[in-house]
């Protein structure tokens, strides 16, 4: 899969490819960071900014699109399917965050018990825990945006640090052999 990102980016900047990589949905900082470190051999602070700046460009239109463009697609003949399972999926992970504020009677700390998971949900660098998801996730459990923004994106950061930290170890290795 590196291999097929590295020849469609191979005409431009390494800047610029590691930028575009955080943006695209599945990949995002995970897979920008270690493409910059080892593939690209690029500056740790430079692959840290434009990875978290790339994966946190999105998320504002997500957070303001999603739920619309989920229910119109869910209407439709030829995406209903789809959009039902992406919304069925957002919501089982959203539930699972919901879950753990479920014995809050306070309005304002069950708020920000929600933005607490969404923060760990995002800062945890596994597979579909990134900021497009925790996007998602804010705009179906009805966050505002100005607080969702800012704690996906001092999760992306979080997450970016771990993974710039596991990219630098694992070059430090291949560079060894």
């Amino acid at each position: 899969m590196v291999e097929a990102i590295e020849a469609y980016l191979a005409g431009i900047n390494h800047e610029l490819a590691v930028f575009l990589v955080a943006m695209i949905p599945i990949i995002e900082l995970r897979g920008a960071i270690p493409f910059g470190i080892i593939t690209l051999d690029m500056q740790w602070y430079v692959v840290l900014f434009l990875g978290v700046l790339g994966n946190v460009l999105p998320v504002p239109f997500i957070v303001w699109f999603f739920r619309p463009i989920i229910n119109y697609l869910e209407k439709t003949r030829l995406f209903g399917k789809l959009a039902k399972k992406l919304k069925t999926r957002t919501n089982k992970k959203m539930n699972n965050m919901e879950n753990e504020v479920s014995g809050i009677t306070n309005e304002k700390s069950k708020y920000r018990k929600k933005l607490l998971g969404l923060f760990v949900f995002v800062a945890v660098p596994l597979p579909g825990t990134g900021a497009w998801t925790g996007s998602a996730i804010a705009a179906l459990m009805g966050l505002r945006i100005k607080h969702s923004f800012w704690v996906i994106a001092a999760g992306v950061l979080t997450a970016g640090i771990i993974m710039l930290t596991g990219s630098t170890i694992i070059d430090g290795i291949i560079s060894v052999f």
